[in-house]
C-alpha cells in the first residue's frame, strides 16, 4: 500500500538519506566504464572474437585502440617487457615472448574491446537520451511507478552480467541486453530522486544539488567493485549480492514513496488534505489551494444572496451550484498557467541549454583525451600515467561533496523571504512593520551567483589545461571534478526556482538530450587532436576555453530579468498606494 504525501512527507529524511545512498550505487555506475571493462575482459566475455595467430603482441602494439572510456588498454603494452601489470592484482602476459595476449587465461584482441565499447555505447547513450520521456512520464504519474521500473532494471541487468559470465562464449552477447538495462534503470533512480527535494522547502536546492552529487559520484562504484573482484570474490557472486540489494531498493521505494508526485513548496501543503465529494466532485486539494478556493466562495456566496443560484452542469454530468462551479474550474496551480511550450522558448531555458552544451562538451573531451595528454606530459611513463587516472577516479567523490556548496548559495537567504502572505503575528504598539525581501527576486539572485561562480570555475579549468605541466593537472582534476557538480546543481536549482514544479522532469529531459547530442563534437575534436594536430590539445582548448565565455550570456540574462522583476515590484507598489488612498484600507475586500 502506497503511503500518502502527508506519511511520506513525515519520512522525508529517510527517503532522502536513503535516495542518496541509492544513487551512489544504482545509476550511474556505467560512468566507471574502465573498470568493468577490465572485469570483463577477465571474465571471457567475447574472447573468442580474438584468434591465436593474429593476436601476437606484436601485432597489438601496431594497433591503436581508441576507447569511449578514459582508460586505454592499449597504453599498458609494451614490446620490450613480457608482462603488463594493470595494478590490484589483474595481470596480463603472453604466454611466449611473441606469443598471445591472454587476461586471467582469456584471449584479449582489439576486436573485443571494439564489441565491449560498442555495449557501453549503447548503455551511455540510455543514459542521456531516455531523460525526456522520463521526466514527462514522470511529472504526469510521479516518481514511484518510474523508480520501481528502475530498480527492478538494475537488478535485472546486474543477474543479466552474471549469467553471461557463467558461459561467456556462448552468452556474451546478453552484455548488449545488460547494460541497456542498466542505463534506463540507472536513469530511473537519477531522476525519480530530483523530485524528493520538493518536500524541503527552502533547503530544495541544497537537496537537489546532494542528489545530483550522489549521482555523478556513482562514478566509483565499478572501480570499487574490482578492488572487491581483486581481492578474489568472485565476479558472478558480486553482482548477484549487488542485484539483491536492488530489490532493497524496490522495497524501500514500495513501502515509502507516494503515488502523487511531489509538489513544489510554494503551493502546497502536506499537512492538509481535504476531499470534496459533499460538494459534487472529487478533486483532492491541499494547503494554500484550499485557502484560495475556500476564500474563492465566501467572495461569491457573499455578493450574491440576493440572487438566484444558477444550476450548472460539470464536466461528468453531475448538477453543481455556481459557487461550486467555481471550485471545479479553478482547481488548478497558479503557476501551471505557463505551457511546456512557452517555458522551453524562454531565454532562460535556451540560455541554460548553451551553457551546459558547452560546458558538457569541455568536460567530456577533456575525460576522452586526459590519459593521451598524460602520456605526453610525462614522456610515456606508463606508471604515472595509471597512478593519475587512479587519481582522478578517486576525486570524482568531490562532487558529493561540493555539490551542497552550490546548493547552499540557491538557497541562500530565502528563509527571510515574503512569500505573498500577510504575518499573522500581530506588531505591538510602536513597532513598525519590516520589509522582506521577495522570493522569486532573492532565487533569480542566487542563481545569477551559482553561473557565475560556475563559469569562473570552467574558465579556470579550461586555463590549467593549456599549461603543459603534469603536477598542475591534479589541479586540473579538481576543478573538472567541481564543476560536472556544480553545473547540474546549478541548471536543477534554477529550473526549481523559475518553472512550475509539474515541468521539473520534462525541461530537465529536454536539456540534458539536448546537451548529449551537442557533446556528440568531441569525437570529432579527438580525431582532429589526434590527426591534423598531432596529438597536442593545445589549438582545441584554445577553442573550447572561447567556446566557454558564451556561459556568460545566461549571467548576463539573469541580471536584466532581475531588474525586471524589481520594476514590477516597484509598479505593483505604487498601485497599491493609490488603491488605499481611493478605497481607505489595505484589504482587498474593501473592493468586492
Amino acid at each position: 500500500m502506497a503511503p500518502t504525501l502527508a506519511t511520506a512527507f513525515a519520512r522525508r529524511w529517510w527517503m532522502a538519506v536513503t535516495a542518496i545512498i541509492e544513487n551512489l550505487f544504482f545509476s550511474a555506475v556505467l560512468l566507471g566504464w574502465g573498470s568493468l571493462l577490465i572485469m570483463l575482459k577477465s571474465e571471457g566475455f567475447y574472447s573468442y572474437l580474438c584468434n591465436e595467430e593474429g593476436n601476437s603482441s606484436s601485432h597489438n602494439l601496431s594497433q591503436t585502440v581508441v576507447t569511449l572510456a578514459p582508460y586505454d588498454d592499449s597504453e599498458y603494452f609494451d614490446g620490450d617487457e613480457s608482462m603488463v601489470d594493470f595494478g590490484d592484482g589483474v595481470e596480463m602476459k603472453p604466454l611466449l615472448p611473441d606469443g598471445p595476449l591472454r587476461m586471467n587465461g582469456w584471449l584479449i584482441c582489439k576486436e573485443q574491446d571494439e564489441m565491449l565499447n560498442l555495449a557501453f555505447t549503447v548503455g551511455s547513450f540510455l543514459l542521456s537520451a531516455i531523460t525526456l520521456p522520463l521526466g514527462i512520464v514522470m511529472d504526469k504519474y510521479g516518481p514511484r511507478k518510474l523508480r520501481l521500473l528502475g530498480s527492478t532494471c538494475f537488478g535485472f541487468s546486474c543477474l543479466l552480467i552474471a549469467y553471461g559470465a557463467y558461459q561467456p562464449n556462448e552468452l556474451s552477447v546478453l552484455i548488449f541486453i545488460a547494460l541497456t538495462f542498466n542505463g534506463f534503470g540507472g536513469m530511473c533512480m537519477t531522476f525519480t530522486s530530483l523530485t524528493l527535494p520538493n518536500m524541503f522547502g527552502n533547503l530544495r536546492s541544497t537537496f537537489i544539488a546532494l542528489m545530483i552529487g550522489s549521482y555523478a559520484s556513482s562514478a566509483v562504484t565499478f572501480p570499487g567493485v574490482k578492488v572487491i573482484y581483486d581481492f578474489g570474490a568472485p565476479f558472478i557472486t558480486i553482482l548477484v549480492v549487488w542485484a539483491s540489494c536492488a530489490g532493497l531498493v524496490f522495497l524501500n521505494c514500495f513501502f515509502n514513496w507516494p503515488l502523487e508526485p511531489f509538489p513544489g513548496p510554494e503551493d502546497m501543503d502536506y499537512t492538509v488534505k481535504i476531499k470534496f465529494s459533499w460538494l459534487g466532485f472529487d478533486h483532492k486539494i491541499t494547503g494554500k489551494q484550499f485557502y484560495r478556493q475556500v476564500t474563492t466562495v465566501g467572495r461569491r456566496l457573499s455578493v450574491s444572496n440576493n440572487m438566484k443560484q444558477k444550476e450548472m452542469v460539470g464536466k461528468d454530468g453531475r448538477t453543481l451550484c455556481l459557487s461550486t462551479m467555481d471550485l471545479e474550474m479553478d482547481c488548478k496551480p497558479e503557476e501551471e498557467s505557463q505551457s511546456f511550450l512557452k517555458s522551453i522558448i524562454s531565454p532562460i531555458f535556451l540560455l541554460s541549454a548553451l551553457t551546459m552544451c558547452i560546458t558538457q562538451l569541455r568536460l567530456l573531451f577533456y575525460m576522452g583525451a586526459m590519459n593521451s595528454v598524460l602520456e605526453v606530459l610525462c614522456d610515456g611513463d606508463l606508471g604515472t600515467v595509471s597512478l593519475y587516472s587512479s587519481i582522478f577516479g578517486v576525486l570524482q567523490l568531490l562532487c558529493l561533496m561540493t555539490t551542497p556548496v552550490i546548493g547552499q548559495i540557491m538557497d541562500w537567504k530565502l528563509k527571510d523571504c515574503d512569500d505573498g502572505e500577510e504575518d499573522k503575528e500581530p506588531l505591538s504598539k510602536g513597532e513598525s512593520k519590516t520589509k522582506r525581501r521577495d522570493r522569486k527576486i532573492q532565487k533569480v539572485t542566487n542563481a545569477l551567483r551559482a553561473f557565475i561562480l560556475t563559469n569562473l570555475l570552467l574558465v579556470g579549468f579550461g586555463i590549467t589545461c593549456l599549461v603543459p605541466n603534469l603536477q598542475l593537472q591534479i589541479v586540473s582534476f579538481i576543478l573538472h571534478t567541481v564543476v560536472r557538480g556544480f553545473i547540474h546543481s546549478a541548471v536543477g536549482g534554477l529550473y526549481a526556482a523559475v518553472y512550475p514544479s509539474s515541468q521539473f522532469g520534462s525541461l530537465t529531459g529536454m536539456q540534458s538530450l539536448v546537451s548529449a547530442v551537442f557533446a556528440l563534437l568531441q569525437q570529432p575534436l579527438f580525431l582532429a587532436m589526434m590527426g591534423p594536430l598531432g596529438g597536442d590539445p593545445f589549438w582545441v582548448n584554445i577553442g573550447l576555453l572561447a567556446l566557454s565565455m558564451l556561459g556568460f550570456l545566461l549571467p548576463f540574462y539573469l541580471i536584466w530579468y532581475r531588474r525586471t522583476l524589481h520594476q514590477e515590484l516597484q509598479q505593483k507598489a505604487e498601485d497599491a498606494k493609490i488603491y488605499i488612498k481611493i478605497n481607505g484600507s489595505e484589504s482587498p475586500e474593501a473592493f468586492v
